[in-house]
């Protein structure tokens, strides 16, 4: 692959900007300044620096983003900061999404690619894919409110029953429970639903990918190989 192109595929700009940084002397491989935008470099494996920083070539990118409160999952915010804001700019530059919405008072794992194939396997409503949830309500919980999450409520404007997995009490006003389809604040009206508020709710898993309880808010990382490919070929 051309050296110009590489840079470009990999969010540094237009093929003009990443040329104009290679004849600058700003990018290195193996520690040699590379000079020539024309020149050919294997993408395997291969690690590269602008401006003294390293990066590692990535055909395609995969996050994991612990969001925190306010903001919003959109590159066109309205009352809040954009969630994209959390992430260097090169990551924007390849027009990563977010995979699946979280609203801007929602915390938790969020998930971003530039993988039109990754994102619909974990967003297709055929899929089924699982999401963990913690909820804090503003009311006690009580057991027939778990129960009534399990066996199924009904939401305002949908057809059908809509029920929870794995719902259990953490706490007074605490439980997590485990959601299978990607309603609009589905969570929010199935609690409204058996009584009760949603006082404020946590993401904790999708599908395989857990949050770690190492990554901090507004905390990121890369997604690794293994992950990806088993995200892409679960059954649905």
């Amino acid at each position: 692959m051309l050296l110009e192109k590489m840079l470009q595929s990999q969010g540094f700009g237009s093929r003009k900007e990443c040329q104009l940084l290679i004849k600058k002397g700003f990018v290195r491989i193996e520690g040699e300044i590379c000079d020539n935008p024309k020149q050919q470099v294997q993408v395997e494996n291969l690690t590269f620096q602008v401006f003294d920083e390293c990066y590692q070539y990535r055909e395609k990118v995969y996050i994991a983003l612990n969001k925190p409160q306010g903001f919003e999952c959109s590159h066109q915010p309205q009352h809040h900061q954009s969630v994209f804001s959390l992430l260097p700019e090169i990551l924007i530059q390849r027009n990563v999404q977010c995979v699946g919405r979280l609203d801007q008072d929602t915390t938790g794992l969020l998930l971003f690619t530039d993988d039109g194939q990754f994102l619909q396997a974990l967003t297709h409503p055929r899929k089924h894919v699982a999401k963990v949830y913690r909820v804090v309500t503003a009311d006690p919980v009580q057991p027939e409110q778990l129960t009534l999450l399990e066996t199924g409520v009904e939401l305002r404007n949908e057809k059908g029953i809509y029920q929870a997995t794995e719902v259990a009490q953490l706490a007074e006003n605490q439980l997590q429970m485990t959601i299978h389809q990607g309603l609009y604040h589905q969570v929010k009206r199935m609690i409204a639903a058996v009584g009760n508020k949603v006082e404020h709710l946590h993401r904790q898993q999708v599908g395989q990918f857990s949050l770690s309880e190492d990554l901090a808010e507004s905390e990121w990382y890369y997604l690794t190989a293994q992950e990806v490919e088993q995200a892409k070929t679960q059954d649905s």
